[in-house]
């Protein structure tokens, strides 16, 4: 490969439905033991570290991207490690909201500053130390619908939305209030650093949505909304990254809360280039190598299967190419490296 000089715009160009001049990478996230095994070194550690720690591990960060060829790095601060008594959406612990009185108790006015005396600083060195033509994905990691699960876990939420309606709509209004303030702080501080933003929220599993429709509609629909206009405000895209069959409420992403960009797919919901012909005239289109493909195809396979996919999406808009999901542990190192330079190669690289 020649050398890579990373050029953001391409990412953010295809997050806005644009066909980006050089075909973008693009991952959710890659795990820190793939990155690790890639570089021949360990830095994840450092990022919980001091201010030098945290430099030493944007640096090393960086050289990964460039080596494999993205644009822009993922970063973001996660909602659920900051909700007091949180877990619940991970199925550990249990719920200290199971009354409306609980839930006034809760200290909700607490969460925005926790959110950043514990990730200020990592912002910050992020918006210090990037190199020239790369910028950041992300910001504020967990959406509502997870933030909720956070602190009363899906079955719960599940049963106030019959027994405590009222409790029901206070905790998506409450938290999509927190939401907004702390995504508002952070464009305010931190803009410069990102090309894109990202709200991660699984809404979906493998036959429909995890929520009826009209309630995503109802409750969470219109939080996504003013947290996008906010992205919009700074002159910036937003994503979701949501897993899952969603496509009940798709047009409503679009065009109520006006997302610029979807991610995630997997093939036994729908290929990605049927995500691509379904909405790529109204929404960029992130993904396209299904993670359990990547898993049990033969590495000899990996780049037909990648052309194959690109040339049925390349008369699209906005695309950027990488797994439906992730690049978790479980990954073969050689087969996520072979998807990367297939893509390379297919960008002329």
């Amino acid at each position: 490969m020649k050398n890579f000089t990373p050029d953001y715009t391409n990412i953010q160009n295809a997050a806005r439905n644009v066909k980006a001049v050089r075909l973008p990478l693009y991952e959710h996230k890659v795990a820190d033991t793939v990155m690790e095994k890639i570089l021949g070194t360990q830095f994840a550690e450092l990022l919980w570290g001091n201010r030098r720690d945290k430099e030493e591990y944007f640096h090393q960060y960086y050289a990964f991207s460039k080596k494999m060829g993205y644009d822009a790095v993922q970063v973001e601060g996660w909602m659920g490690n900051v909700m007091p008594h949180s877990g619940l959406l991970a199925g550990s612990g249990e719920s200290v909201i199971k009354t409306y009185e609980d839930f006034e108790k809760y200290p909700w006015d607490e969460i925005p500053n926790t959110f950043f005396s514990r990730y200020g600083e990592m912002y910050e060195v992020l918006m210090e130390t990037l190199p020239p033509g790369m910028k950041a994905i992300g910001g504020v990691g967990n959406g509502l619908f997870e933030s909720v699960q956070e602190v009363i876990g899906y079955m719960n939420l599940c049963i106030f939305s019959v027994e405590d309606p009222e409790l029901y709509a206070a905790l998506f209004s409450k938290v999509g209030d927190v939401l907004f303030e702390i995504w508002q702080k952070l464009m305010h501080k931190y803009d410069d650093a990102f090309c894109v933003y990202r709200i991660g929220d699984d809404l979906g599993y493998k036959a429909n949505t995890l929520l009826p429709a009209d309630d995503i509609r109802r409750h969470i629909i219109p939080q996504y909304a003013r947290m996008v206009e906010c992205a919009h405000s700074y002159g910036k895209p937003m994503l979701l990254h949501s897993c899952g069959n969603v496509f009940s409420v798709m047009q409503d992403l679009i065009h109520t809360a006006k997302f610029d960009a979807k991610h995630s797919d997997e093939d036994i919901i729908a290929s990605f280039p049927v995500w691509v012909e379904k909405y790529g005239k109204e929404i960029g289109n992130f993904g396209g190598f299904d993670v359990d493909a990547l898993c049990r195809l033969p590495v000899s396979e990996i780049r037909a299967h990648v052309y194959n996919v690109l040339d049925k999406c390349k008369d699209s808009g906005g695309i950027a190419f990488g797994t439906g999901n992730s690049v978790p542990d479980y990954v073969p190192v050689d087969s996520y490296v072979e998807m990367v330079n297939a893509v390379r190669a297919y960008r002329g690289e």
